[in-house]
């Protein structure tokens, strides 16, 4: 790997050249949201590949370019598709994206993802805010040497996850009356789903859902000091006594049901911080 910090630099620049503004929020669109996008006035859209040092996203459902423009008259930088561990990518280079929003200037970062559900009391379609994570990836994106202009080499994980932010989105669910949970999200690399025995076990330690992203993500901004939303959409509930089958395509469906509660929690986050109506 070359000077990372070079390369978070060097694809800064090449993003702010197509857009010269200081964006205020960063926003991962993961599966089942890319077209939350289109809510953005977008003042430029540019694919990966004219990013210096950007990966490819290759996964089902996940489009593949930076949107930049406002959402409510705040700027935000938003990315259709993010990137796997299971596509092949090491940590560090799937949390590149982050690092170089916060390069560009963004104070808040949201993250979404679709996830299989644990806990019992969840259902398909709902919307659960993570307040902790269980990385069982075996991949850490802060492994090599450190650089101190990324933040702390052991940067404190006790609370990633905002707690002011958890507690506004799950207002916003209660106020627009569909159902948000607060739980441990288990990352896994993937791409494979699990057993029945592996959902016994990550149940066993303390999981609510279980997914293949977010997790490298998370581990950057809590360097970088970023305050952090992460929402999770329940697409398949993953019972291990009644279990059934689930591939990528369903997963993807199942996701873009829930896009008009994420969307509605989303923006109602990025108004109340900043203060203008979305």
């Amino acid at each position: 790997m070359t000077d990372l910090f070079s390369m978070i630099d060097e694809a800064a620049r090449a993003i702010a050249a197509k857009w010269p503004v200081r964006p205020r929020v960063g926003i991962i669109l993961g599966t089942g949201l890319g077209n939350f996008a289109e809510q953005i006035s977008a003042d430029a859209k540019i694919p990966y590949h004219e990013i210096p040092h950007f990966p490819q996203s290759t996964a089902v459902g996940h489009k593949g370019q930076l949107v930049c423009g406002t959402l409510g008259g705040v700027p935000v930088v938003a990315m259709q598709g993010r990137f796997h561990l299971y596509e092949g990518y090491p940590a560090w280079q799937a949390a590149l994206p982050v690092r170089v929003m916060r390069q560009l200037g963004i104070d808040l970062f949201v993250v979404s993802n679709a996830s299989g559900g644990l806990n019992p009391r969840y259902r398909s379609g709902d919307i659960m805010v993570m307040d902790d994570h269980i990385n069982l990836m075996g991949q850490n994106p802060l492994v090599g040497t450190h650089d101190e202009r990324l933040g702390p080499m052991f940067p404190d994980m006790s609370a990633p996850y905002d707690k002011a932010l958890i507690e506004q989105a799950l207002e916003i669910a209660r106020r627009e009356n569909f159902a948000a949970h607060q739980g441990t999200y288990v990352a896994l690399m993937g791409p494979n789903y699990e057993t029945r025995a592996e959902y016994r076990f990550l149940r066993t330690i303390g999981g609510d859902a279980v997914g293949m992203s977010t997790v490298p993500e998370v581990i950057a901004a809590a360097q970088m000091g970023l305050r952090v939303l992460a929402l999770s959409t329940i697409t398949n509930m993953c019972l291990p006594d009644a279990l059934r089958g689930s591939t990528g395509e369903e997963v993807v469906q199942l996701a873009k049901l829930a896009e008009t509660k994420l969307s509605k929690i989303v923006r109602g986050i990025v108004a109340q911080e900043f203060g203008k109506s979305t």
